[in-house]
């Protein structure tokens, strides 16, 4: 086999391409933002000035610093980009429209895929780390504004998960953030009988989706499930067996 150089590259082999927003917290294993929740590897590019205050807020002035970062990840030979915010919809259609390659910046991009795994007056749960952020804008980005079928809870008031990701103070109980997740799925589930799928929006949530399964018994979306399913698909394997 004959291998060629790809011009201005100088590592090889990074599929996946993960912009971080700028938040300093503990990214634990089965995090977006820790390259070991990962069987292959990935590659990290922080956006400088993306924080989680802005993010929150929805700050599109930020556009430009985000598709630089894409840029550079592209350049570096990935064959699609994600990122580690379920907020950065908001820049998801104009880095589609500008990057030859694909591009899934948020977990709420799952929700039309979810949709049609149920009935149609069966609902689809979303634990955010921001209810008030969660706009039906939001959701429209990714064309998960599904009216009757959404419905939310968020950690923001959630001590341990708030003072972690929200705050940024530093620790992590995973311990308390489980118990958090879980009350808020089960919260759900007792308002919503007729929930058949929960989606976790937030990066830091898929270290704790097998406990919200086990508590609710229902199917568990999060960040990894989908950057596990993307990169099922740029990288195509053979397969080895016999028959």
């Amino acid at each position: 086999m004959i291998y060629i150089r790809k011009p201005g590259q100088v590592s090889y082999g990074e599929s996946i391409g993960i912009i971080l927003i700028d938040s300093e917290a503990p990214y634990i294993p089965g995090d977006v933002a820790n390259a070991t929740t990962y069987d292959f590897p990935v590659r990290f590019q922080r956006v400088p000035g993306l924080t989680v205050d802005r993010i929150m807020n929805h700050d599109i002035s930020l556009l430009d610093a985000v598709r630089n970062a894409a840029e550079i990840l592209k350049s570096e030979g990935v064959r699609a980009i994600t990122s580690d915010c379920g907020f950065m919809a908001l820049y998801q259609q104009e880095l589609v429209e500008t990057l030859d390659v694909p591009v899934f910046l948020s977990s709420l991009l799952q929700i039309p895929f979810m949709k049609n795994l149920i009935p149609k007056d069966a609902k689809i749960g979303v634990i955010t780390a921001n209810k008030n952020s969660l706009t039906k804008e939001i959701l429209s980005l990714c064309e998960g504004d599904i009216p009757g079928r959404i419905v939310i809870e968020g950690l923001e008031k959630a001590p341990c998960f708030s003072s972690a990701f929200l705050k940024e103070e530093g620790t992590l109980n995973t311990v308390q953030v489980e118990k958090e997740v879980v009350q808020a799925a089960k919260k759900l589930q007792n308002d919503y009988p007729n929930m058949k799928s929960i989606l976790l929006e937030c990066s830091v949530l898929p270290p704790y989706a097998s406990a919200v399964q086990k508590a609710t018994g229902l199917p568990v979306f999060d960040f990894v499930t989908m950057i596990r399913y993307m990169h099922s698909v740029v990288v195509r394997g053979q397969k080895n067996g016999f028959m």
